[in-house]
């Protein structure tokens, strides 16, 4: 049975999952991989031993975020030998003070591995709120979330996103790393937290948060490539962005511009 975001089916289906799903505690997860998330770099076998069998898995349809839903058993029976198995996103569900999260699971096989059933390695951890959150409630809703309160613990921002990293970077997390010239930088845990509705400016702990994604990124690509579109900000996790946040900015005012005269 294929479902698709687009049918009744589906959201009947995810409603009834989410409903469904207050056996899955990620914060239970006891695993040892690449960083202190708990997910990053566990095999598939691994997760599933820890979270259970996923109530579906989904396909990216496109480079946008359009996906089709598949039943797990669907999946395993048919589906995936028409698409690539790494290419299938596993799918759990959870209700926290009355917020509906679905967490999905991004793989990365071994290049060299040519087997049909080779290993699939969790790269990517993307956490959905439905509906959008507070910036200050995510750390609530999402226990793998612990940001740093470090004020000068790295941290950017876009007009849509904010990016944070945390704790020492991984040698062994090159591995589920996509970039080219992986093997020449470093690689750390990083939280980057999106919004759809698009982030003001200045940033407040008010800014609703859409979702969060869980990722291995390097500092280093950042600072030297990406300066021009990853703007550095405080910490908006620390004490002191709150206590900038509550001292009121000053008026600004406009200068009268001076006319110029020919000579």
């Amino acid at each position: 049975m294929l479902l698709h975001l687009s049918t009744p089916t589906i959201r009947i289906a995810l409603f009834f999952a989410l409903s469904t799903a207050t056996y899955f505690h990620p914060e239970t997860v006891r695993a040892a991989p690449y960083f202190e998330d708990g997910y990053l770099g566990l095999t598939q076998t691994e997760l599933h031993q820890k979270l259970g069998m996923p109530q579906a898995v989904r396909d990216r349809k496109s480079a946008l975020r359009v996906f089709t839903y598949y039943a797990i058993t669907d999946w395993d029976k048919y589906f995936r030998k028409l698409v690539s198995p790494e290419n299938g996103e596993d799918v759990y569900t959870v209700k926290r003070d009355s917020i509906d999260i679905r967490y999905s699971f991004s793989y990365a096989a071994d290049p060299n591995d040519a087997n049909d059933n080779r290993p699939l390695f969790v790269r990517l951890v993307d956490i959905e709120f439905s509906p959008a959150v507070p910036f200050s409630q995510v750390p609530s809703l999402v226990p793998e979330f612990h940001p740093s309160e470090d004020p000068t613990a790295p941290a950017f921002r876009s007009n849509i996103w904010v990016l944070l990293f945390k704790g020492v970077s991984s040698p062994q997390a090159r591995f589920i790393v996509k970039e080219a010239t992986k093997d020449k930088l470093a690689w750390t845990l990083a939280y980057q937290l999106f919004s759809l509705q698009g982030l003001p400016d200045p940033l407040t702990a008010k800014a609703l948060v859409d979702r969060v994604e869980l990722s291995a990124q390097s500092l280093d690509l950042v600072t030297q490539r990406q300066k021009h579109t990853h703007e550095p900000i405080l910490n908006p996790y620390s004490r002191e962005f709150s206590q900038r946040a509550l001292t009121p900015l000053a008026p600004t005012t406009k200068k009268i511009p001076l006319p110029k005269y020919a000579e």
